[in-house]
């Protein structure tokens, strides 16, 4: 028999080494997003201050002014009053990818953030300036041109030697700072760059230093103040509009803004509610916090993974808000003590559970069952103004003589069942069948029943096995919406037919899109003459041609469970066919539903005509 003994020296073991560390820089700074460096900063000063003895103190998005007093370029810069580093404490903390004056660990510091969001949009440098005791130090972080390799570049010394720092002229310390303190320079891709612009690919242009810190941060830490300069290319001595501004984060903003709040326990996070004022403050802030309707994980303070505007709506619409989005927020909070495995990515932009994506569909699905009341109310109160009428019994009497045209049955093997189904059909509609174990945000691994794979993919079979049907009304329920009637918001669905709402089973048709408005408008015209008053008319041709459109999405969403659970057909090509661009090009053909209308406009405008004579 074999033994193993340990070698002299066992246990020692030599370090990793990263051969190309700048080519790993670059590739962990392309999953930043453009204004992730704010946060990284902003982060690292929040830190540097809360290691002081008082913990308070100011954080300052600002111009460095001498740069622009000497050049005429504005240069961004960030300056904090925290505890401030030593020139050996700068080439510790900044010249090493994984080093961090705070703890590193997987729920709280990386030390990587400012250097791989940063360092990557700043290949002319981001220059150091920090005070200990009093005493004032320099460092220069930034990409060589000659070869092309990330570090501190050697700077010249007061008594002409080179190294990787050197001391400060004590005339450079910002006003903010008085014996502790830093500030960081970014000097951008060259020496001309306006690093005060927004970056490429941000969102807003004005403000959005502030826009950016507001809705990233939920709450900031006591004690703890952040301004942001605005107005900087207008004379300094305009205070009223070149000024610095201060950050508040989004809870405080939504809490002096909202009508009513709660929170709904879910079964491992907590989900925050508002329904916020309708009210011009929404519309006058929106270029300074996120002010309208949106939804976002909650996580030490943070907000990961906002979604506003229409990406944001339609989230909203999956927890159950169909409508009125434009006012209502979601904050759900994963709280760490339940939830210890929940962590982030390196570069901080989403949020991890057990290393993997959220259950966001999980969380929509359970809180839909629990939907406040007040929430309810609200959409009520937006739906009450809908002049749209309710064409589901018509519609579903029509669909009737074809119902078994849609597999609608969904069944369910058990002893008792009353009905014949063919057993090999099962797990498309009934029993449980194993499922992928790998989730994305949208889904959890494990096992799952019929109910949750396809709920119309069973026939019925004479020599089958006893099952009980189990949903025969499953027809989508329907709500149209339009930007008039107040259920649209403005950008949402906008030139779109329709949204699917798998987990609701429910279609939201878009009263405004152009086929809908063109086929009412053309019908209104031809009967213009028919001695009809103007709103009897309008309102007629509007039900008659909002119900046959209707009939159209609601039969296309039928009959795409029926491919479903088949080889050729995908998950991801059904939700491709049911897709906003999928529901509109089912609307898009025009000549039998013309002929539908036409045929039913008939009957009822006759009839109509004739009581009214």
């Amino acid at each position: 028999m074999t033994t193993y003994t340990p070698a002299q020296g066992a246990g020692r073991t030599a370090p990793i080494q990263v051969d190309n560390m700048s080519f790993m820089l670059e590739r962990l700074g392309k999953d930043c997003g453009p204004l992730q460096f704010v946060r990284e900063l902003t982060k690292n000063g929040i830190e540097a201050i809360q290691k002081t003895p008082n913990k308070t103190g100011k954080i300052v998005w600002d111009v460095d002014w001498p740069t622009y007093d000497l050049t005429g370029v504005f240069k961004l810069s960030i300056t904090d009053n925290g505890v401030g580093m030593t020139g050996e404490e700068m080439v510790r903390y900044i010249n090493h990818l994984s080093s961090s004056s705070g703890v590193q660990s997987m729920a709280q510091n990386y030390g990587v953030g400012a250097k791989i969001s940063a360092g990557c949009q700043n290949p002319a440098g981001m220059v150091y300036l920090s005070w200990k005791d009093g005493v004032g130090y320099q460092c220069h972080f930034w990409k060589d041109p000659s070869t092309g390799e990330y570090g501190l570049r050697q700077i010249e010394r007061d008594d002409g030697s080179f190294g990787e720092w050197a001391t400060v002229d004590p005339e450079l310390k910002p006003d903010d700072i008085d014996q502790h303190g830093t500030k960081v320079i970014l000097l951008g891709i060259d020496p001309e760059a306006d690093t005060m612009k927004a970056p490429e690919g941000a969102r807003v242009e004005t403000k959005w230093i502030r826009k950016f810190l507001n809705s990233r941060f939920a709450n900031l830490p006591e004690g703890i103040e952040i301004r942001v300069r605005e107005g900087w290319e207008e004379p300094r001595s305009d205070t009223d509009i070149n000024v610095t501004r201060g950050v508040t984060g989004q809870i405080p903003y939504v809490d002096d803004h909202a009508e009513c709040s709660g929170k709904v326990q879910l079964s491992d996070a907590v989900l925050h509610w508002w329904i916020l004022k309708d009210d011009k403050a929404i519309s006058q802030n929106s270029g300074q916090i996120q002010s309208g309707g949106h939804i976002a994980a909650l996580y030490q303070d943070e907000l990961y993974e906002l979604k506003a505007t229409s990406a944001g709506y339609a989230r909203l619409q999956e927890f159950g808000i169909i409508v009125g989005q434009r006012c209502v927020v979601f904050y759900i909070e994963l709280d760490p003590g339940l939830l210890p495995d929940v962590t982030t990515n390196i570069a901080r932009t989403a949020l991890l559970l057990n290393s993997e994506s959220l259950p966001w569909t999980a969380w929509a699905a359970e809180f839909r069952d629990k939907i406040p009341q007040e929430l309810k109310d609200h959409m009520d109160s937006v739906l009450s103004k809908s002049q749209s009428k309710d064409h589901a019994d018509s519609i579903q009497k029509r669909l009737k003589e074809i119902e078994s045209m849609f597999q609608l049955s969904r069944y369910r093997q058990t002893s008792n069942g009353e009905d014949l189904i063919d057993p090999a059909a099962v797990a498309p509609g009934g029993v449980h069948r194993e499922r992928n174990t790998e989730r994305s945000g949208s889904q959890r691994g494990g096992t799952t029943g019929g109910s949750v794979g396809s709920i119309y993919a069973l026939f019925q079979s004479p020599d089958g096995v006893p099952a009980s049907n189990k949903g025969k009304n499953t027809y989508p329920q329907v709500t149209w919406v339009s930007v008039v009637e107040g259920s649209r918001e403005q950008g949402d669905l906008e030139d779109r037919a329709a949204r699917y709402i798998p987990g609701m089973h429910h279609i939201m048709i878009n009263a405004d899109f152009r086929v809908f408005v063109d086929m009412i408008r053309f019908w209104v015209t031809n009967y213009k003459n028919s001695g009809l008053g103007d709103k009897v008319l309008h309102t007629t041709i509007t039900d008659i041609v909002r119900e046959w459109f209707e009939q159209q999405l609601i039969e296309t969403v039928m009959s795409s469970f029926g491919l479903k659970a088949s080889p050729e057909w995908s998950d991801k090509d059904i939700e491709a066919m049911l897709s906003e661009e999928g529901l509109t090009a089912v609307v898009l053909p025009r000549y039998h539903t013309n002929i539908a209308i036409k045929r039913q406009l008939g009957e009822k405008l006759g009839s109509l005509k004739a009581k009214a004579a």
